[in-house]
């Protein structure tokens, strides 16, 4: 799919997102929360929560091994209320529900892995802490230039919306919102480059006071119109709100939510390939987080760098081993420079073991919750080091521009 954007002449585009009341997100949320609390006593802590809810209910499962005393409960309530779950009507709330945990050990393979790894290279950076991979798999990093945050811009959009759905209900401009949302963004694509938008879905929980037809027109005036930007709309957009009629019953009551069960949303809205491993709730020897942060905190710089316009990388580790098995890339056509030259660039100004990583982007002292929400990258709201742009000039220099 991705490959297709550099050279059809028309392309319809969709990416969608969901609002922090969904379901899964609630999910993440909690997952990333536990992981923060842990993060916060003990920064090499080892984490890896899963989170289910459903109904009145909650169960935090996985991995743990941490020298920090976390009450699992508090820390669960604390997230579904500040979601907006605070009445019981809802059929699911901060104080009612049933809050379940099995949090056990580590496993000391596992551990021991990570400990004591392979590294069957010794040069690169200096003074970096050797850790192996947490686990196997394939994580990918993108970047194109289609915004100011180089970010697709169907997902962006697409964010923009649930995020604003979230404020307008917190902040009293629609308090007839309930927090569960989904929103999706079809843009049209010209010669690999957007176009105008050509669609946009909104589904918002709401009151039983309230009919469609205000939903319809409030969501149009207080939330499309108000980030998508006018000159994107014209008179061929269509917009749907709620089509399977009212939206009064939602949350957990209807849905089951579970961690990592929005990967497209957590990522590039399916503009890009997806490697499978999910981010919430898992600490950053996971490369399944650290290695998808470095993956596009790398392509985000070859993109600033002037390099290509779009930019995917693939990195590939073991568990237990320190080095990627491999890396790779596309760009689609849009390389200003040889792909012999950037790939030289990369491997020389990225660290791109889990130790460097970690170290190179301070993973250890990011508070992670923000992120479980309208997604990992991108996001000018938060000030996330892996979508600095702070090695561009040496990429450049790397492949002789400067």
């Amino acid at each position: 799919m991705s490959a297709t954007f550099s050279s059809a002449k028309q392309l319809f585009f969709t990416s969608e997102s969901v609002t922090e009341g969904h379901p899964d997100k609630i999910a993440d949320q909690i997952s990333d929360a536990v992981l923060d609390a842990h993060l916060a006593q003990d920064p090499n802590a080892r984490v890896a929560c899963e989170t289910v809810v459903k109904g009145g209910f909650a169960m935090l499962l996985g991995e743990i091994r941490s020298r920090a005393q976390v009450d699992y409960e508090a820390v669960a309530r604390e997230v579904i209320r500040d979601i907006g779950y605070t009445d019981p009507a809802l059929g699911f709330d901060c104080k009612n529900s049933s809050i379940l945990v099995s949090l056990v050990q580590q496993s000391p393979d596992i551990s021991g892995a990570i400990d004591h790894a392979v590294d069957f290279e010794t040069s690169g950076p200096a003074g970096v802490e050797t850790i192996g991979a947490g686990d196997q798999g394939m994580m990918t990093g993108f970047a194109a230039d289609e915004t100011p945050d180089l970010m697709p811009l169907p997902i962006s959009l697409a964010h923009r919306i649930t995020q604003r759905l979230a404020q307008v209900r917190k902040d009293g401009t629609l308090a007839y919102l309930r927090p569960d949302g989904k929103s999706q963004v079809t843009v049209e694509y010209s010669e690999g480059r957007p176009l105008r938008v050509d669609t946009i879905l909104v589904l918002t929980q709401h009151d039983e006071s309230v009919d469609e037809k205000q939903v319809h027109e409030d969501l149009r005036t207080h939330v499309i119109e108000a980030v998508i930007p006018a000159d994107l709309l014209d008179d061929r957009t269509k917009v749907y709100s709620n089509t399977t009629g009212t939206f009064i019953v939602g949350g957990p009551v209807v849905d089951t939510g579970l961690t990592g069960r929005k990967l497209q949303v957590d990522t590039y809205g399916g503009a890009a390939r997806h490697g499978g491993g999910a981010f919430s709730g898992k600490d950053a020897t996971k490369v399944d987080r650290s290695g998808a942060y470095a993956g596009r905190y790398v392509a985000k710089n070859v993109v600033a760098a002037g390099l290509a316009s779009r930019f995917e990388l693939q990195v590939a580790y073991a568990v237990g081993m320190a080095r990627p098995l491999s890396v790779s890339f596309e760009t689609f056509g849009t390389h200003t420079v040889p792909e012999e030259s950037i790939l030289k660039a990369v491997n020389e100004v990225f660290d791109l073991r889990p130790g460097g990583i970690i170290q190179g982007l301070g993973l250890r002292q990011v508070k992670y919750r923000p992120v479980a929400a309208y997604g990992h990258f991108g996001r000018p709201d938060l000030d996330l080091p892996w979508e600095r742009t702070d090695k561009a000039e040496a990429l450049r220099q790397a492949v002789g521009l400067d």
